[in-house]
């Protein structure tokens, strides 16, 4: 890509930045505890006050405000196209596109409800053509996943509703058949790890501990071929320099990046029977780190602001890592999750970042896929919960 020539341009031409599936509108506004107020960030009209004409020794100190959209950064508009509505609503579910189809898959609706099936969407129909089961015993959210054009590889994951336990067993869906095959397991459970193909290998790493809440730094890879394991065990690799869950995870111009990401999340309450999520601090990063020969980590530039919940919101165009939405850090002053409306691109030539766009809605984990010819958004629930992004 030409240094030279804006993006916006060409993003004009075909091969531009598509299809962004916003999901999980419910998932977030629950997790997120965004009641009305923190629902309405979308319209820049809410503010929040700082201290309420609080006293300091005989002065009044002056009320002040601070608008709920501090954290947005400026950015060019972008026209959207709406989309058919998804089948169902989710919140992190997870993609992988082959072809002119998108399999998307589990994911909760809600925080007491998980789906254990895939959506597919047809580009070429414009519509919502199939659906099928998961295997009953592979994870239902916080997976990892990457596809090498036929073959889609589901690894380890959260096993129920809630917050419940992560399990290491690891699944391989052949899209032509639509046949399931298992996978040697992970040494131990992750969340949501940081996942790719890379040289013949399938690479894990980081996501949360078992408690859900302790970022892990372990890095394994595992031989593959056509939907086959060619070792019986996972093999240690280079450990990532910051752990932790919902990373984007990248391979260009034989590079292996990983993009933000979080350290913390949800934990089960103690004693809950339902393994009920409780919050607990969590630090929200834009670390990028490169792995160039299998040997050693480099860290480049950060993104322009802290970002997680991105493992699908990412597309390659014109030799450029595109980033659409996720969550960035919480309101300093109501501690509520804040979404992120903007679009990023990272140049690969220069390795830097820039603005380039911003989304119809705040939004977390969506699902980002490239398209030939035009740019588009689907919205992934219905109008009436547009505000609630």
């Amino acid at each position: 890509m030409a240094a030279h020539k804006p993006l916006s341009l060409r993003l004009a031409v075909p091969l531009a930045l598509a299809l962004l599936l916003a999901l999980g509108l419910v998932g977030d506004f629950l997790w997120a505890s965004s009641s009305t107020s923190g629902s309405r960030l979308a319209s820049a009209s809410k503010k929040v006050k700082v201290n309420s004409g609080r006293v300091r020794g005989n002065k009044q100190l002056p009320e002040v405000y601070l608008n709920a959209t501090y954290a947005d950064l400026p950015a060019p508009h972008w026209d959207w196209e709406e989309m058919p509505a998804a089948p169902v609503p989710r919140l992190d579910g997870y993609s992988a596109q082959i072809g002119d189809l998108l399999y998307v898959f589990a994911g909760y609706e809600h925080l007491d409800h998980v789906h254990s099936h895939v959506d597919v969407y047809n580009f070429t129909s414009n519509t919502w053509t199939g659906r099928f089961d998961i295997p009953k015993e592979m994870a239902n959210s916080h997976l990892g996943m990457v596809t090498d054009g036929r073959y889609i590889y589901a690894l380890t994951g959260q096993f129920g509703p809630q917050c419940r336990s992560s399990i290491n067993r690891n699944f391989v869906l052949d899209t032509e058949t639509r046949e399931w095959h298992e996978l040697p397991p992970l040494p131990v459970p992750r969340y949501a790890p940081a996942t790719q193909l890379w040289r013949g290998r399938l690479h894990v790493m980081g996501g949360g501990k078992e408690d859900r809440h302790e970022p892990g730094l372990e890095h394994w890879s595992l031989a593959v071929k056509d939907g086959k394991a060619l070792e019986n065990e996972w093999r240690n690799e280079v450990p990532i320099p910051r752990g932790g869950p919902h990373r984007a995870c990248v391979v260009a111009n034989d590079k292996l990046f990983v993009i933000g990401g979080q350290e913390g999340d949800f934990m089960p309450k103690p004693g809950s029977p339902i393994f009920k999520c409780a919050r607990r601090h969590e630090v929200v990063y834009g670390d990028v780190y490169m792995l160039d020969d299998g040997r050693k980590w480099k860290q480049l530039s950060p993104m322009p602001k802290p970002d997680s919940h991105i493992e699908c919101a990412w597309v390659i165009v014109n030799n450029s890592i595109i980033i659409v939405g996720g969550t960035t850090e919480k309101h300093p002053i109501t501690k509520k999750m804040i979404l992120v409306g903007e679009v990023f691109r990272f140049d690969l030539d220069t390795l830097t970042w820039s603005v380039i766009g911003r989304m119809p809605f705040r939004i977390k984990t969506a699902l980002a896929v490239a398209s030939v010819d035009y740019r588009f958004a689907v919205r992934h629930f219905k109008l009436s919960a547009f505000s609630r992004s």
